[in-house]
């Protein structure tokens, strides 16, 4: 058979079970008899193994995908190589990582200050940049997926220099750069407040540092020699915010005082005000104005007396128009001042805040006015002038009014001008009556046209008519009317 095959003692062991195995392979033993000669059992020829499946990729192309996958990632969350921000190199970074890099990076950027001078960092002097934000502006424009981003041109960085910790650590590291400026003072000279210039310092350069510090630190330089270069430093409170402050403390002197409304009921001087108040320089440079209560309370004290009156009753001169011609007697509301115990306290408040108008807490009394219609009343018949107030007679006496040649004019009028003297003249060829020349003529005062009341020294025929029209009487009469009636008021002449 084909399928057979004899193994003779020679070729190897007789116990089958010594056999070595193979994977994927059978063996078969047949019952069969004997050889004479003590042959073994025929056995089935072994079949050959299967070939194994070669897998190769996985050795390579797992972990390769892995790598691919890896490098896809990274990509996505890095910045590109090559990438510097003001000298620090972020390639292969993450924004936080680059941000931290590029504080680290200034902080250890070190300026020597002239050749073999002191040395200071950037952290001592307080430098500082925006490294969250540059860190963030590299990645979003030089991400590391995009190669045509990679080793491009470095990103500058704004440098800022804190004044305070850069000046402390220039003074200490060259303190013979430094002198110190005279600050400004404001001070009262007696009537106003007046300003003391200041005087300027000197110091190091702080912005020509800054420069050096952000040429070195784009450079990417970690040291590197400078000029100690000096400035003048201007002191803070300068002369400029020591003007403000007296022009502000000047506009105060002069409206010093308590009000009542817009009364300053009870005014204070300058000298006064001036001593309640202390003006000093602040930490930025700007003057303070600080008030003492104690100093204001004395004052205080005696407002009592110089705000509290009772009403004054006023009295005005009005025309039949009911229009107010003469306040013959101002009236004056009363007034009681009010609670005084947190005064010194609100005013020194004011004066600190720059207002020194104090509004007082008064209780007012409104005063009440008496109104006088007043009218001259002629009466042509009887001769006589009659002086009313609110349709009463007053007061009245004789008067001398116009001839027949020359008669007063009835009517309602109302004086329109006073002259307290002057030379009545007329003239006429044809008529002798109108040929008159009167020098001094006193008390004049005009209600229509010519006709006027006015005094007469020439005659002393009152009670009769005498005049060219106008209403004559004597000097002290017409002095009493003229200083009765305002212009404007009513005249009534009649029969």
């Amino acid at each position: 058979m084909t399928d057979m095959a004899t193994k003779s003692d020679t070729e190897g062991p007789t116990d089958p079970s010594s056999a070595p195995e193979t994977a994927g392979t059978t063996t078969a033993i047949l019952d069969a008899p004997a050889t004479a000669e003590g042959d073994r059992p025929v056995e089935w020829a072994p079949a050959e193994p299967r070939p194994k499946r070669r897998r190769l990729w996985l050795w390579i192309g797992v972990p390769a995908a892995l790598v691919v996958g890896g490098v896809v990632t990274a990509s996505l969350v890095l910045i590109a190589p090559g990438t510097t921000v003001g000298g620090a190199p972020v390639g292969f970074q993450t924004a936080g990582a680059a941000a931290d890099s590029i504080d680290q990076r200034l902080a250890q950027t070190t300026l020597v200050l002239g050749e073999g001078g002191p040395r200071v960092t950037g952290a001592q002097l307080g430098a500082t940049v925006d490294a969250s934000s540059l860190a963030d502006s590299a990645f979003s424009s030089r991400p590391m997926w995009n190669v045509t981003q990679w080793f491009g041109d470095p990103i500058d960085a704004q440098i800022t220099l804190d004044k305070t910790t850069a000046t402390a650590a220039l003074r200490a590291a060259l303190p013979g750069a430094y002198t110190d400026p005279t600050p400004a003072t404001v001070s009262f000279s007696g009537t106003a407040y007046a300003v003391t210039p200041s005087t300027p310092g000197t110091g190091i350069d702080l912005d020509a540092l800054t420069t050096q510090l952000r040429d070195a630190f784009d450079a990417g330089t970690t040291t590197v020699t400078v000029p100690a270069t000096t400035a003048p430093v201007d002191a803070a409170a300068d002369s400029a915010n020591a003007q403000a402050a007296a022009d502000k403390a000047n506009a105060m002197l002069a409206t010093a005082g308590f009000y009542v409304g817009d009364e300053r009921t009870v005014p204070v001087d300058a000298a006064t005000a001036a001593s309640w108040l202390t003006i000093t320089p602040a930490a930025d440079g700007t003057f303070t104005v600080a008030a003492d209560p104690a100093k204001i309370q004395p004052h205080v004290d005696a407002l009592a007396a110089q705000v509290n009156r009772a009403p004054v009753n006023g009295t005005v001169v009005t025309n039949s128009d009911g229009t107010v011609l003469e306040t013959t007697v101002p009236g004056a509301d009363g007034r009681t001042l009010g609670d005084t115990h947190s005064i010194a306290a609100d005013y020194a408040k004011q004066l600190d805040a720059g207002n020194a108008a104090f509004a007082l807490p008064v209780t007012v009394t409104p005063a009440t006015t008496t109104t006088l219609q007043r009218l001259l009343e002629v009466n042509l018949s009887t001769q006589t002038v009659y002086l009313k107030e609110n349709g009463n007679v007053v007061d009245s006496w004789a008067v001398s009014t116009g001839t027949a040649q020359a008669p007063t004019t009835p009517g309602h009028y109302r004086v329109n001008s006073h002259i307290a003297s002057q030379t009545m003249t007329s003239s006429d060829p044809d008529n002798p009556y109108w040929n008159y020349d009167v020098p001094n003529v006193q008390w004049v005062m005009y209600f229509n046209g010519d006709e006027a009341f006015h005094g007469v020294y020439w005659h002393d025929n009152f009670g009769t008519p005498s005049s060219h029209g106008c209403v004559g009487m004597p000097n002290s009469r017409a002095k009493q009317i003229y200083d009765w009636s305002p212009t404007g008021v009513d005249v009534w002449i009649h029969s």
